[in-house]
């Protein structure tokens, strides 16, 4: 049973700006998917279907092997707990006056988690490297890769299945994005992720398999290797001569 399953989407806004045309694919246990394209391409609208932050104007979408029901408490609440995001910005991510502690601990009492909140506290930010007294400081006493690192640390308090990644280190410096990405690499051993990026040394690092979206379609959608090999579609190429690449 796949993880998530998207059969046919297409999302449209309120206005009538169609953003995603027609889209499928399947994401299984332990097979890391990359979303490649250029901004507006539709790629972090993608993440918010998977999300259940909004739901497709046509198709269906599954997780977990049910139809993902955004107007169900609690459908969602279980969702929450199925698939987590680490969003772009580590500096708009965190409350600036809420200590670290207290922002881990929010997830687990709003999900109803099972098991003791400190200890999950401290198992997670052991999963991140980061030490133990970081509960009771401000996230403005942490640098950005340091809050990056709290962000995936709050979104393992669910112990999710799947991480659903929107560009988690294109704000961070260069030597800052290789230690999330060698991070985001240990975590794939026991969770799937799903990367939006625009760097394809990134995607090519954590994902085998690779989506290629272009005004909302998928042109390509291959293992990654392949399509670094021999890209078939034109924007594809276009892409991987002009994409800034992670030495």
């Amino acid at each position: 049973m796949s993880l998530f399953s998207l059969q046919n989407i297409s999302y449209a806004y309120p206005r009538g700006d169609t953003v995603l045309h027609d889209v499928s694919l399947s994401l299984e246990q332990g097979q890391n998917l990359g979303i490649l394209g250029e901004s507006g391409s539709g790629k972090s609208t993608l993440l918010r279907l998977m999300l259940g932050l909004a739901a497709p104007t046509a198709g269906l979408l599954t997780a977990d092997g049910t139809p993902l029901d955004i107007h169900s408490r609690a459908r969602m609440q279980a969702h929450r707990r199925f698939a987590q995001p680490v969003f772009q910005d580590p500096y708009t991510s965190l409350d600036p006056r809420m200590r670290i502690g207290r922002a881990l601990a929010e997830p687990h009492t709003a999900l109803g988690l099972p098991g003791d909140a400190q200890t999950e506290i401290a198992r997670v930010l052991a999963a991140v490297n980061l030490p133990q007294d970081s509960t009771a400081r401000l996230p403005r006493a942490f640098s950005g890769g340091q809050r990056q690192r709290i962000a995936i640390a709050r979104a393992l308090i669910a112990r999710p299945r799947v991480l659903l990644a929107d560009e988690p280190v294109s704000a961070l410096d260069l030597s800052t994005r290789v230690r999330v990405i060698d991070l985001l690499a240990d975590l794939s051993r026991e969770l799937t992720l799903v990367l939006v990026s625009h760097d394809i040394a990134i995607v090519a690092a954590l994902c085998p398999r690779l989506i290629v979206l272009q005004h909302g379609r998928v042109v390509e959608a291959r293992a990654t290797r392949q399509i670094l090999r021999d890209p078939q579609h034109a924007y594809t190429r276009m892409l991987l001569s002009s994409l800034p690449r992670l030495p």
